[in-house]
């Protein structure tokens, strides 16, 4: 057979070819040539006996502007071969998708990043033009910060740097903040290594919190501590600076590594610190406002930037363990002494109660030893009593000078909290903060009245029965306030008349002196010792040895002289 007249088999293997070169090329970007421009269409021959059409707007503004001609050779993405019309289908946006993936992706591997245009919003963020493939932008990574208005972004050439590619998908995610933050990162850098510590420089307050405020230095942001705004204490930032404020402020630390920076505005201010003990010698008063109160104490500013503590003990005389809160209040005008300066530790003691008159020295000048005073039980103790005095202060009357006679334990029964008791100042120590009272003093030492009444070792007494014991009587010695026990042995010489329920109540008899101790504050008197003085007195004076009369008749002579006397 000729060649013009092929067989079976030659129509079969071309068509075969046909179809695996048709395969070859649908679904990937091929060349072909511009054969006619009808209208708004490109007419396109891609080399497969067959042509194409494609919108002029397809190929950008080249193609609106009129510059592609006959002959021109482009490249479109073959879709199929045919269609129904017997045209290949063919579209230039995909080709140039196609070609923005293959350098998208050569991009992605090496970490560059691609230039591309924010063209639409959609939900979560924004699309993204890059050459033809279509981007997601999410909204958390167009800035930095949050951007409420992102109508100066769009449209606009920009960079960006790819997160994520899924050709499958045909995904693309990408992100202008991350192309931000290394740009930052460098200026930050190249910053940070321009500022010396001790350099001062213009910034403007960015924020402001609790401990502080941040400072933009232009691309950097530096920590303006509280502490180091002014040299008087400020509770919070705010009070001094608001957001957007110009300031000026030193640099005080720069740490290269983490890029962090510690700015101070107090530091280009005179320290008034400077001299402070020569300003504020010890002793010498002030006046000041309270500024700040703690359970410890209150501070008081002297001067702006000079505060010093008054300690809750150096407060108030008398006022113990009570809140300084209730003694002073912020804001309040107060008068104080200075008691001690440290310059190195930045520290001023000072003292309120200083400025005022010791209560224990008034209470000294104006009750001296020895002055009846009065006041309020406040409390009962095992060791006293304590009484509220003029002044505030208060004195305490022990147990031994409660009665001259009586136990203390049993007499401080008698008083209870609330009593308005007197008393006599017995010492007042300034120093110690002490002053001692006592009660038994009132009426004077029933000792010293009886020495001066002529009561001494060996006289004979008066006394009356006050109780009947056992072992013996407890007895009132007559014309004072003493009391005396006598023991059974004491009641009488003779063994029948030592039995105490002989005697009651209220009787009277007469006794002698044994032991009479102001020291010991001891009196004994003794019935058996005066019957025995007596015998003796007897024995000398009527009878003797040598007469040879008996102790029965010497005693009734003495008994009928004493009666005839």
């Amino acid at each position: 057979m000729s060649a013009m007249n092929p067989s079976t088999e030659d129509f079969a293997a071309l068509l075969n070819e046909s179809f695996s070169t048709n395969d070859l090329y649908e679904g990937s970007v091929v060349k072909g040539i511009i054969v006619a421009i009808e209208k708004d269409l490109a007419v396109i021959d891609v080399g497969l006996k067959v042509e194409g059409r494609v919108p002029m707007k397809e190929f950008g503004v080249k193609g609106r502007d009129g510059d592609l001609k006959v002959g021109d050779e482009v490249e479109v993405y073959l879709e199929r071969v045919e269609n129904a019309l017997g045209e290949a289908v063919l579209s230039r946006e995909k080709a140039r998708r196609e070609e923005s993936w293959v350098r998208l992706e050569v991009s992605f591997e090496k970490g560059e990043k691609v230039t591309g245009q924010i063209f639409n919003q959609v939900k979560g963020g924004f699309t993204v033009d890059l050459d033809g493939a279509v981007a997601f932008l999410p909204r958390s990574q167009v800035d930095i910060r949050p951007v409420r208005d992102v109508t100066p972004l769009m449209h606009t050439p920009q960079p960006f740097q790819i997160l994520k590619m899924d050709k499958r998908r045909g995904n693309i995610v990408v992100s202008r903040r991350v192309v931000l933050e290394e740009t930052r990162a460098e200026q930050r850098s190249e910053l940070v290594q321009s500022l010396e510590e001790g350099q001062t420089v213009e910034g403007v307050v960015k924020n402001i919190t609790d401990y502080g405020a941040f400072v933009d230095l232009g691309g950097i942001d530096g920590l303006l501590h509280v502490t180091d705004i002014a040299w008087r204490r400020i509770n919070h930032p705010s009070e001094v600076l608001t957001i957007g404020q110009s300031v000026r402020v030193q640099i005080i630390r720069v740490n290269q590594d983490t890029h962090r920076i510690s700015l101070g505005m107090k530091q280009l201010e005179t320290d008034p610190w400077d001299g402070i003990e020569a300003k504020y010698p010890i002793s010498a008063k002030f006046s000041g406002r309270v500024t700040n109160i703690t359970d410890y104490g209150a501070f008081v500013e002297l001067e702006p930037g000079i505060e010093g503590l008054i300690h809750v003990s150096e407060m108030s005389w008398t006022k113990k363990n009570v809140h300084p809160g209730k003694i002073v209040s912020t804001s309040q005008e107060v008068d104080v002494m200075v008691l001690e300066v440290d310059p190195v530790k930045r520290r001023i003691s000072l003292g309120l109660k200083q400025t005022l008159q010791n209560p224990w020295d008034a209470f000294a000048e104006r009750f001296p030893v020895n002055t009846e005073v009065e006041g309020e039980v406040k409390n009962k103790t095992e060791f006293g009593l304590f009484i509220g005095l003029e002044g505030d202060v208060d004195g305490m009357v022990h147990l031994s000078d409660l009665d001259w006679n009586r136990p203390g334990e049993q007499v401080i029964e008698e008083y209870k909290k609330g009593d308005m008791v007197k008393a006599v100042v017995l010492d007042v120590d300034v120093e110690k903060e002490r002053i001692s009272l006592g009660i038994k003093q009132l009426g004077g030492d029933p000792f010293e009245a009886g020495a001066a009444g002529e009561l001494r070792k060996n006289a004979i007494v008066s006394c009356e029965v006050i109780e009947v014991k056992d072992g013996g009587l407890e007895v009132k010695v007559a014309d004072s306030d003493l009391t005396s026990f006598v023991r059974r042995a004491d009641l009488a010489r003779d063994r029948d008349g030592q039995r105490p329920e002989r005697f009651s109540v209220g009787d009277k008899f007469d006794a002698r002196i044994t032991q009479f101790d102001k020291k010991t504050r001891r009196i004994s008197v003794s019935i058996k010792a005066l019957e025995i003085a007596e015998e003796k007195e007897a024995v000398a004076q009527y009878g003797s040895s040598d007469t040879g009369a008996s102790l029965g008749d010497i005693l009734s002579a003495a008994l009928k002289a004493r009666d005839e006397d």
